[in-house]
């Protein structure tokens, strides 16, 4: 039987308290050795501590400071991009390896389904975005068909579920996501719009996809985008296509103008309709941004222990 590698959490609010609860209730090679905030009074660390998790106040130094630092191998950061710069160094400083689920981009993106095994031995990894998460295989699944001249995602999320941490970082979210779309999903051009949607009852996460590409066989374009989907489902149940994919020809007598891109367009437009479930593992199901997130932090994370123990 395989030893289960010890893990930190720094940051206990919505998103570290998802991925603490997914960590103890689903990995089968990662262990909760340490939760750390700076709130004493948070309800992330309160929780942490009434799951038998060791917790520290004092944030990173803190951890550091913690008899269990010297067994953990892999640090989560759940804080915002500003914290993560200082957070990074003090970790390498110790030789650990950082899973970065801010906006910092410090380490190379890493969107399961489409590079999960390209980075695994890098110091740093970043998860790019909620948003990058759930759309970015979709841009990288037309691409691989169809070269994405421009790529542009909306995500919509409950406010509710969008923390302190997230509303800190909404100019991050549209710059690592729109660079993520050119580097990893392939598109030459990128862009991230993301709305906080106030609405009662708070509606699911929708995600909406279009890339402007080349012409090329529309059932070779929606064939792949059906099968990244069903790879994407394999760690984050509740991600579905919300409709069929859509497909609009643009001709020279009418071709679109976009400002990020250079000079008009003219070729295939392809529309993709996203929804996202949580798993209400710590939020209930309409925090699909939660889910996706640390479902493909936990994945990257796994990978990188099996990694390390080999």
């Amino acid at each position: 039987m395989m030893t289960k590698t010890k893990v930190a959490i720094v940051g206990p609010g919505n998103i570290g308290s998802d991925l603490m609860i997914k960590i103890m209730r689903l990995s089968k090679v990662l262990e909760m050795g340490a939760f750390v905030g700076i709130d004493p009074e948070s309800d992330g660390l309160k929780r942490a501590a009434r799951m038998g998790v060791p917790i520290t106040a004092e944030g990173i130094d803190g951890l550091v400071a913690m008899p269990e630092f010297s067994d953990i191998k892999i640090v989560f950061d759940a804080t915002s991009a500003g914290a993560h710069k200082h957070h990074n160094e003090v970790l390498q400083a110790h030789g650990k390896r950082v899973v970065d689920l801010t906006p910092a981009a410090i380490g190379p993106y890493v969107i399961p389904p489409v590079n999960g095994q390209t980075a695994l031995d890098a110091p740093n990894v970043n998860m790019v975005t909620c948003g990058g998460q759930a759309t970015i295989p979709i841009v990288a699944a037309v691409n691989r068909v169809a070269k994405v001249h421009y790529g542009e995602i909306v995500a919509s999320i409950a406010s509710k579920s969008a923390g302190p941490g997230t509303r800190a970082n909404i100019d991050e979210f549209t710059e690592t996501t729109s660079q993520a779309i050119m580097d990893v999903g392939g598109a030459t051009r990128g862009k991230a719009i993301i709305i906080l949607n106030p609405a009662e009852p708070p509606l699911i996460m929708r995600d909406t996809v279009y890339c402007l590409c080349e012409e090329a066989d529309q059932e070779a374009i929606r064939q792949s985008v059906e099968d990244m989907v069903a790879e994407v489902q394999t760690y984050v149940p509740g991600y579905r296509l919300k409709q069929a994919v859509q497909f609009e020809h643009i001709g020279s007598n009418r071709p679109l103008h976009i400002p990020e891109m250079d000079g008009d367009f003219t070729g295939l437009k392809v529309s993709v309709f996203l929804e996202v479930e949580g798993a209400a593992h710590y939020l209930p199901a309409y925090a699909g941004n939660l889910d996706i997130m640390t479902s493909a932090a936990m994945k990257t994370a796994e990978k990188i222990a099996e990694r390390i123990a080999a």
